[in-house]
């Protein structure tokens, strides 16, 4: 059955070589926030081992408050846009496919932190969790900033070559910190409801839309958990997803990058489809799953046992036959394993390397 994840696929005008996807990982790496040629190099070697579809690290947005650490590559910029140029130019040589991660970090931002300490950190309402404050909230300027910034950042993206553009609105995040009640307690038009919430992302959605024109992908990361509280549900069942994606779809979406921490579980009560799962069959566009791939436990409690021991893929395979997703998000296993794609189609699952956090300060 790995053959299936070695089929190419097209969604619209996009044709990826196969099913697998690097997923975007912070690497903080990039100095003076520009991607430089090991950049480049890191993202080429796994197109070369193997994956279809390049989604970088997240890129930050043009607005003084989106970045708490100034190695944290930037979309903006002519030093950090040529950067990038030269990485799209490697991945293309590969023959891969690649998308940039749009972010802003939100309250998640420490204050004081990155190129512009002095700028506040901003959110929706000011709070990094219930009851916690950490920055202050948007104003309606801030908010015109932040969808202009991101619909400014897609358009360079399409100028200089990337495929596509993901929208991170996962983790807890700026985006994120809006469609969750925990942190937005707004009383305007962007707050109150699960569907008024999703009206900041919607409305980023369609400036982009606007921006890249109608056949140019855009992806959305979304998350029901948040590093701020990791039982969080933004839906609590399949009425409230549906919901929560119509808007967004409405706005542009083309395809869902549903982020969990685990795969293999189910989201909600009464069935066994992931968020993925659920996200295809509620909304009819593409999904990618993410979580765990190849590895027995998730990032998080990798960072106090320092070690994921590799595992087969057979639930994941009999998911994707069952066509339960389209795309397959890989992440910290890449990090060791940068021809992991093709190790796993030859079966040489002796020769693939367990994850350890100590990778994390290499780029190779």
């Amino acid at each position: 059955m790995s053959d299936l994840l070695f089929e190419p696929c097209s969604f619209g005008p996009l044709t990826i070589p196969n099913r697998l996807v690097m997923a975007p990982m912070t690497r903080y790496m990039s100095p003076g926030g520009v991607p430089g040629d090991d950049v480049a190099a890191y993202y080429r070697r796994r197109v070369e081992g193997g994956t279809g579809l390049i989604i970088t690290e997240g890129t930050t947005i043009d607005q003084d408050a989106a970045s708490p650490n100034a190695d944290i590559p930037r979309f903006h910029g002519d030093d950090a846009l040529a950067g990038w140029q030269h990485v799209v130019d490697e991945v293309h040589a590969a023959g891969g496919v690649i998308m940039p991660q749009l972010w802003h970090q939100g309250t998640m931002r420490k204050p004081g932190s990155g190129a512009h300490p002095e700028a506040p950190s901003i959110g929706p309402s000011g709070l990094l969790l219930p009851g916690k404050e950490r920055g202050i909230a948007m104003t309606q300027a801030d908010i015109d900033h932040c969808v202009e910034a991101f619909a400014k950042a897609a358009g360079e993206a399409k100028r200089i070559g990337f495929d596509g553009v993901e929208l991170h609105g996962a983790h807890g995040y700026l985006l994120d910190q809006f469609f969750w009640e925990g942190t937005n307690q707004r009383d305007d038009a962007y707050g109150g409801d699960l569907v008024k919430r999703t009206r900041f992302a919607a409305e980023i959605t369609a400036a982009v839309r606007d921006r890249v024109g109608p056949d140019y992908p855009i992806l959305l990361r979304f998350s029901q958990w948040k590093q701020q509280d990791f039982p969080a549900k933004l839906a609590q069942n399949p009425a409230e997803l549906e919901a929560f994606l119509a808007p967004l779809i409405e706005a542009g979406v083309d395809i869902f990058h549903c982020s969990t921490r685990r795969f293999w579980l189910p989201e909600f009560e009464g069935s066994d489809l992931n968020l993925a799962g659920w996200t295809r069959q509620i909304s009819g566009k593409p999904t990618i799953t993410v979580g765990s791939i190849g590895l027995d436990d998730d990032f998080i409690n990798t960072f106090s046992q320092g070690e994921a021991k590799v595992t087969k893929i057979d639930e994941l395979l009999a998911r994707l036959e069952r066509e339960e997703f389209d795309l397959v998000a890989v992440g910290r296993i890449l990090i060791t394993n940068p021809a992991w794609p093709h190790l796993v189609r030859e079966g040489r699952y002796d020769e693939i390397l367990p994850y350890t956090k100590d990778a994390l300060a290499t780029l190779h």
